[in-house]
């Protein structure tokens, strides 16, 4: 069992990041500049937000975070969304999700302009993926390909097993794995809620990746032996062992599950480091006009 390291792998990606940044700079370009917009005070989101500022800081892109109150109306962050969208310093900016509930979050999502649109949740760039066309991919399910290739793992002709159907993870992920590219040209099963006899799913899996957000759920009985499992999977339980009262724990009974496997992503510390990297590559592609013109 090998066990895929994304904190190694982002830091790698993170330097390859900023020397295609200093190139820029000494040929006389702009750094690219991600804004950040965050309604209310989530705990959760706070953290994040900050994480994805000390990171745009290690790759020298310019970064910056616009607060709004919790229940400011979305007329007022629909504006807000339209000066960035104006702004040509901004080459592109993300809202924090989730926002409250009197907040429609699809509306918010279309209101960005797709160009600028680097987390790749606007219909445009949903669509674009769908039928393999040049888009801003979500960053999570691009960091998952990232460790997939960084890993040397062969994904052509094998069965790729989700765990998740969301917006976010689950359904980009199936578009891009089953794509004509590497990492990619795998035969891809969609597993949910409604799905019966999901043990005899997972266990066809030569690549089973869980993205439901329920913790433990893969244990040692649903993996194939030899199998890649990837673990999206990130929720807080409580542990009375920690100082700090919790800990964050997978869709993977990583215990269990990894003396079966030939990959394996711990949590934390295997595709969370990899959904900022993302994210901070999707702002240099939009900064240099790569995936759309400026």
């Amino acid at each position: 069992m090998q066990k895929i390291d994304g904190k190694i792998t982002a830091a790698k990606i993170k330097e390859e990041i900023a020397a295609k940044i200093q190139e820029m700079v000494a040929a006389g370009g702009r750094r690219p500049n991600l804004v950040g917009l965050l309604v209310g005070h989530d705990g959760g989101s706070e953290s994040y937000m900050m994480m994805k500022t000390r990171a745009c800081e290690q790759c020298g892109i310019r970064s910056s975070l616009i607060r709004m109150e919790p229940d400011v109306t979305q007329e007022e962050l629909i504006s807000k969304i339209n000066e960035l969208n104006r702004d040509n310093d901004v080459d592109g900016f993300i809202v924090q999700l989730p926002l409250p509930k009197h907040i429609d979050e699809q509306a918010v999502v279309e209101a960005i302009d797709y160009r600028k649109d680097v987390d790749g949740f606007h219909p445009i760039n949903v669509g674009r993926l769908a039928i393999g066309l040049p888009c801003f991919k979500p960053a999570t399910p691009s960091g998952v390909l990232m460790l997939l290739e960084h890993y040397c793992i062969e994904t052509r002709g094998k069965h790729c097993v989700i765990l998740g159907r969301s917006n976010i993870v689950g359904k980009p992920l199936a578009n891009m794995l089953v794509q004509k590219a590497y990492p990619g040209n795998c035969t891809v099963t969609v597993c949910h809620s409604a799905t019966p006899n999901i043990n005899e799913m997972t266990r066809q899996a030569d690549i089973l990746i869980a993205a439901m957000g329920s913790p433990g759920f893969v244990t040692e009985d649903m993996v194939k032996e030899g199998a890649v499992v990837i673990d999206v999977g990130t929720t807080r339980v409580p542990d009375a062992t920690r100082e700090r009262g919790w800990r964050l724990c997978g869709d993977v009974d990583f215990a269990t599950v990894s003396p079966h496997c030939s990959f394996i992503t711990p949590v934390p510390g295997g595709v969370g480091p990899m959904t900022i990297v993302s994210l901070l590559h999707n702002t240099l592609l939009a900064a240099t006009g790569e995936v759309y013109k400026k």
